[in-house]
């Protein structure tokens, strides 16, 4: 989405409140403390041919070059494209870091023994105990802490792999319900499932509600059932776009949107009456490639043509008997007859009362007690998570969105500290402030000379987003991962047919030529004003896509023709050189203990360097909020206006649902529009 440039006249600020309406953002990010250490093992497994390995070799070249400004007519002699000169090496075989089950040996077995015997009463589960976790709402980037609410990815990740070698978990009971994430979390759960049955445990499923997400993930259990009443709505996959130049028209508005990028959609909803051409055709490719995988996936699952899945969807079928006569569900059974099947899977009496632990209990098991101790050598996480700005908000709480100046202090500490062997940057944000992503840009890049850095992206990375991971060694992304977006977008509300309308007037007394380009909204832009206004975002929009050519050692030529604002899934991007590989965050790790000589097979310590959130402070303030009626979609609404100063380096939101929820208005869509109306 576009963040615009905002004049300092209050009724302006009415009018950008549409401007992260539509963010695909479920996470947000936290302030730096460290965290006990987080480890898992990872073994070598198949290395397919993927790709560009790019392998960081600095030289005086880099630290020079690479943050020069770019020549005003983008040509090649500012960007270093050779990658022997920078040490890239091409066609290079990828780990995959794929999760392999290996039972304990005696000795471990005794001594996870040991460990549980002295674990604290809140890491204790009774032995034959079934982990129950209820997938629903929100799913974060982010950790969670014992006074924070929803779920956190890599927190439900570490459930499935402790619980696959905690002897005293039977199987797992999931509950899944819709989902508000991306299909990149979506991916990386369903992975974390199918690693789960490797461990010869039983994994069942329950859906009272099931979209395409939701099956997605439900088909991967062993068993999966739902009640007689389930809502089933598997009609196929919309992706929407909104637009409000007709509604500005009418009230006097007029946004002078600059967009650099035939793809760049972020000023789109704001200037145009419908779609363009361009936006069109690359909405209908990522809905193609997120439609397709789902039937490729479901459909190789559950031993299904495609053909045969695709017209069953095309049926509209919502009788949950229908699901269970084309083998798409187990069987029809409410929760409780369920609870009794796992009885009888545990060989317990029906008057047996079953031994459950959930989601957020099983959260606190540390993962030493099961077995799953770390090595000496570590590797920094650092969670990118939200909307990119470059300061702190006084209206902002430490969870909320990347700020650029605390993200440099904690690069710059890791870039000097000697406890890691490499880092992995995870990102999930549409971008932002375009100077914020640029300053983050160049400090990845010389931590990346000192130390292995890889990006490992989520749900999306995109614009701003994207502009960080390619500072990096190397960039994973899932297949349905949203990045790209290389593009800038600035924008300046004219409000001159408005202010007549209501008798409103506004006079301004300037020194200099050009001092009220941004001051000046009572009055459309002069012609030298908006030359002025075009060249600055041209220009930014250089610098972006030289930088990105720089960083993927690909001619400007060449990057041009995958930028111009365009948005990529992970797969497609990867096969256009903007990504490495394709897969999760065990894969990006598994690069990293590549690049800092670590065997695949040998325990490597996972440090998180972003603390979990909510604090209990900002818990009892936030409670303070709602009781004033203040909306936390809102709160940070207004955060990002108050920042919402120069060009943009941002995705445009794009929201893929259900045809279910087609017809559900956006409630800041809503709430801008009631607003305007009643002027």
């Amino acid at each position: 989405m576009s963040k615009l440039l905002q004049t300092p006249h209050r009724c302006n600020i009415s009018f950008l409140l549409l401007a992260d309406s539509f963010l695909p953002i479920s996470s947000k990010p936290s302030l730096f403390s460290t965290l006990p250490s987080r480890t898992v093992t990872y073994s070598r497994s198949s290395r397919p041919p993927l790709l560009l390995n790019r392998s960081f070799a600095p030289s005086k070249k880099f630290l020079v070059r690479a943050f020069e400004s770019s020549s005003s007519d983008g040509k090649n002699e500012s960007v270093d494209t050779d990658p022997e000169s920078r040490g890239v090496k091409r066609n290079v075989d990828f780990p995959t870091g794929e999760f392999q089950f290996k039972e304990f040996g005696w000795w471990m077995t005794f001594l996870v023994k040991l460990r549980m015997l002295i674990a604290l009463p809140w890491q204790r589960v009774p032995k034959g105990s079934v982990l129950t976790m209820k997938l629903r709402g929100q799913i974060s980037d982010q950790l969670k802490s014992r006074f924070s609410s929803g779920l956190s990815l890599p927190q439900i990740c570490e459930n499935f792999e402790k619980a696959a070698y905690d002897p005293r978990i039977s199987g797992i009971y999931l509950h899944i319900e819709p989902l508000n994430c991306g299909w990149a979390k979506v991916e990386e759960i369903r992975r974390h499932i199918l690693n789960f049955k490797q461990s010869g445990k039983f994994i069942v499923g329950y859906v009272p509600a099931c979209g395409e997400k939701e099956y997605y993930l439900a088909c991967a259990c062993d068993e999966l059932y739902a009640p007689p009443s389930a809502y089933f709505s598997l009609y196929g996959m919309t992706v929407q776009a909104s637009f409000l130049g007709g509604l500005f028209e009418k009230v006097g508005v007029e946004p002078q949107v600059e967009r650099i990028g035939k793809y760049k959609s972020a000023g789109d909803q704001l200037s145009r009456k419908s779609m363009s051409t361009e936006n069109c055709e690359m909405l209908t490719v990522l809905l193609d490639n997120i439609y397709g995988n789902w039937l490729e996936k479901v459909s190789l699952t559950k031993g299904k043509k495609i053909k045969d899945l695709e017209n069953f969807i095309n049926e509209g079928v919502y009788q949950v008997e229908r699901f269970k006569e084309e083998d798409l569900i187990t069987n029809i059974c409410y929760d409780d007859e369920v609870i009794s099947l796992l009885k009888d899977k545990l060989k317990l009496q029906s008057d047996k009362k079953l031994s459950m632990v959930d989601y957020r209990k099983y959260s606190k098991v540390s993962k030493w007690t099961v077995g799953l101790s770390g090595g000496k050598d570590r590797i920094a996480i650092i969670r990118a998570s939200g909307s990119i700005s470059r300061v702190r908000s006084p209206l902002s709480t430490p969870s909320s969105g990347i700020i650029g100046e605390q993200f440099i202090e904690k690069i710059r500490m890791i870039r000097e500290s000697k406890k890691f062997k490499a880092v992995i940057l995870r990102i999930d944000s549409p971008g932002g402030d375009a100077l914020a992503s640029d300053l983050m840009w160049r400090e990845i890049r010389l931590l990346a000379a000192e130390k292995p850095v890889i990006a490992s992206m989520s749900d999306v990375a995109a614009s701003g987003g994207y502009y960080m991971a390619m500072g990096t060694a190397a960039i994973v992304a899932e297949s349905l991962t949203l990045t790209g977006s290389i593009g800038v977008v600035t924008a300046k509300f004219n409000l001159e047919k408005l202010y007549e309308k209501i008798g409103f007037n506004k006079e301004i007394i300037s020194r200099g030529k050009y001092a009220e380009v941004n001051a000046a909204d009572q009055r459309p832009f002069r012609p030298d004003e908006a030359e002025l206004f075009s060249k600055s975002a041209h220009n930014a929009y250089k610098e972006f896509r030289n930088k990105a050519a720089f960083s993927r050692s690909m001619p400007v030529d060449k990057m041009e023709e995958v930028a111009q604002g365009r948005v990529w899934t992970g797969g497609d991007a990867a096969s256009r050189g903007l990504v490495d590989a394709v897969g999760g965050i065990s894969r990006a790790i598994a690069i990293a203990k590549e690049k800092a000589n670590i065997p695949q097979d040998k325990e490597v310590t996972l440090v998180e360097m972003s603390r979990p959130s909510p604090t209990l402070p900002e818990l009892l303030s936030g409670i303070g909020s709602t009781l004033a009626g203040v909306d936390i979609t809102l709160k940070g609404l207004l955060q990002d206006m108050a920042l919402s100063d120069g060009v943009q380096a941002r995705m445009d939101g794009i929201i893929f649902q259900s045809l279910e929820d087609a017809s559900v208005a956006n409630p800041i869509y809503c709430l801008v529009k009631d607003y305007l109306s009643s002027i």
